[in-house]
């Protein structure tokens, strides 16, 4: 008997690898490691975890996508919104009583709950719910989340300690405690924050995050910053993640599984978009199921070495794709110079300011707030401009899993609102030429005499058939005394349940004892199927359906014409 193993994503990526792609992929997943380790060591104060996690997360999971991810070009790593996110649960989950758990542990299992999520929604084919995520609620939850971020950055950039929440409380409580601003801090985050929009101005060819960095270390070695006051990241753990699964006692399971749930569906409603984007750019298809099998393995990966949620990361995709990368070579490099960082720079990580992370957090929240993306939403439908307020208002005021679910739940009745009112419309002919035209549309089209065509542009379903039924009848009240027959024209009705064919059966009669006779035209055969098993077809008589309006049109004229005959 032959055993087969299972061949990795990462084996099918590789195939045909040319030996020239080596010394791009190198050049790649270095400036990858550089342009991440700014984010990597800022990121988690955004949920209050100690910076060694963000070098845990931009290492391992980095490893597991590239082994189990279908892309050969996206990179996974700690994102802004997810860490926003994971903020949110984690204050939910310390809310509970009796929690004692640190924070690390509780981000650890978050982690590997949304890795199962991932690879749950993969085995069902809920690669769909990224859908769920239309553009203006991306668009106004990354503005929600850029502002959360902007007001979290308070305290790094002044040295005030803030204790309120939402958007205007820590303002207002800053204009309170102006006396107790650190200045030098406050004017170190100034200096680098322009520097950062100078390089991005200038296009340097230093991403501008490394070059900030990189100056502000080496202005804390001379000029002792930690001694003058400003708080810099301090000592971190020498040494490589290890090993570990984290223990579930003692936790809120409820919290945690439906803060996992929130985290799953922004990180993965953030990392398809950003999959999807750079799939355009580099000339290839994504398979939202197929993500989530990446996701899923580097979330896993995530949680049991000790880190929090990842998913992909836009400026090391777009990083990886200026550079050159080929492949997830690029990754496993990055990774490899990510462990050389943490084992070998320690005591320099060590005096970074913290005034300077702050502000690389600040220009990555303003880098979030899309305003002509705002604009055109607004010029283009108003209820959907509505839609992004209220994703924007979640992670500033009511709760960000809130407010992206009120936000998708208010998308959903409104399409289900437009779905219960189906358009509607008399047909009729036009002289010289062919077909038939909406009445209301053509004020020359005339319906034809003693035949009545409606077309319903919608599916008929059990929450539209009262509607429908209401129009069908107001319709028909409406008709001339000499109306013969009554087609529907079911070109656009793609879906019929029970409801709505028992609705028909009533028109039918409803007709019948008008004297008019009830026709259906170009009716779609998952429809025809549904109404033969109800036994409506049967009822109207299988010669009273037709394949489209003018074998309905000639039928009619046949019929009329054997009725004068007589």
């Amino acid at each position: 008997m032959q055993l087969t193993l299972p061949r990795l994503p990462l084996m099918a990526n590789l195939a045909g690898y040319q030996a020239s792609w080596l010394r791009s992929d190198l050049s790649a997943g270095l400036a990858i490691a550089a342009v991440g380790l700014p984010s990597a060591i800022a990121y988690p104060a955004i949920a209050g975890l100690p910076p060694e996690t963000g070098l845990y997360a931009s290492i391992t999971p980095l490893v597991a996508y590239a082994l189990f991810g279908p892309s050969q070009r996206l990179i996974v790593g700690p994102d802004a919104a997810t860490m926003t996110v994971l903020a949110a649960v984690l204050t939910t989950v310390y809310a509970a009583p009796g929690v004692t758990a640190d924070r690390v542990t509780v981000a650890a299992l978050l982690a590997l709950a949304v890795g199962a999520l991932c690879l749950i929604a993969r085995a069902v084919r809920l690669g769909v719910l990224a859908t769920f995520l239309s553009r203006p609620i991306l668009v106004g939850f990354f503005a929600g989340i850029s502002l959360s971020i902007l007001i979290g950055q308070i305290d790094r950039v002044t040295g005030v300690d803030i204790e309120a929440d939402g958007l205007i409380a820590p303002i207002l409580e800053l204009l309170g405690k102006a006396g107790s601003i650190h200045w030098p801090s406050l004017l170190l985050a100034a200096a680098s924050f322009a520097l950062l929009q100078a390089a991005r101005l200038m296009q340097s060819r230093i991403p501008g995050p490394v070059l900030v960095v990189a100056l502000a270390v080496l202005a804390s070695a001379l000029f002792d910053f930690q001694g003058h006051g400003i708080k810099v990241v301090g000592d971190i753990p020498r040494e490589l993640p290890s090993l570990t699964l984290p223990p579930v006692s003692g936790l809120p399971f409820q919290a945690l599984l439906l803060g996992a749930a929130a985290i799953f569906l922004v990180s993965f409603g953030s990392g398809i978009i950003a999959a999807r984007s750079f799939g355009a750019k580099g000339g290839y298809l994504v398979d939202p199921n197929r993500e989530l099998e990446g996701f899923g393995a580097a979330n896993i990966a995530a949680g049991l070495f000790g880190s929090f949620p990842v998913t992909a990361s836009d400026s090391r995709t777009a990083v990886n794709f200026s550079v050159g990368g080929r492949s997830q070579i690029a990754s496993i490099v990055a990774a490899a110079a990510l462990v050389a960082v943490l084992l070998y720079f320690g005591d320099v990580l060590r005096i970074l300011p913290i005034p300077t992370l702050g502000a690389v957090l600040v220009a990555t929240a303003l880098s979030l707030i899309d305003i002509s993306a705002l604009k055109e939403i607004w010029r283009i439908s108003r209820i959907e401009f509505v839609f992004a307020l209220i994703a924007m208002s979640g992670p500033i005021s009511f709760g960000v899993l809130e407010g992206v679910v009120t936000a998708i739940a208010a998308t959903l009745v409104y399409v289900l609102q437009k779905t219960m009112f189906p358009r509607d419309a008399l047909l009729g002919r036009l002289a010289g030429h062919d077909g038939f035209y909406k009445l209301h549309r053509n004020p020359a089209a005339r319906p034809v005499p003693g035949l009545a065509v409606f077309m319903v542009q919608g599916s008929l379903l059990f929450f539209n058939t009262d509607y429908v039924q209401a129009r069908l009848r107001t319709v028909i009240d409406a008709l001339p005394p000499d109306t013969r027959w009554f087609v529907m024209d079911a070109s656009a009705i793609a879906q019929i349940d029970s409801s709505a064919a028992a609705m028909l059966e009533e028109i039918y009669d409803d007709l019948g004892r008008r004297g008019i006779t009830l026709a259906l035209a170009e009716l779609h055969f998952e429809a025809r199927e549904i109404l033969e098993r109800a036994g409506v077809i049967a009822k109207i008589g299988p010669g009273m359906i037709f394949e489209d309006l003018d074998d309905a049109l000639d039928a009619f004229e046949k019929s009329r014409a054997e009725t004068a005959a007589q």
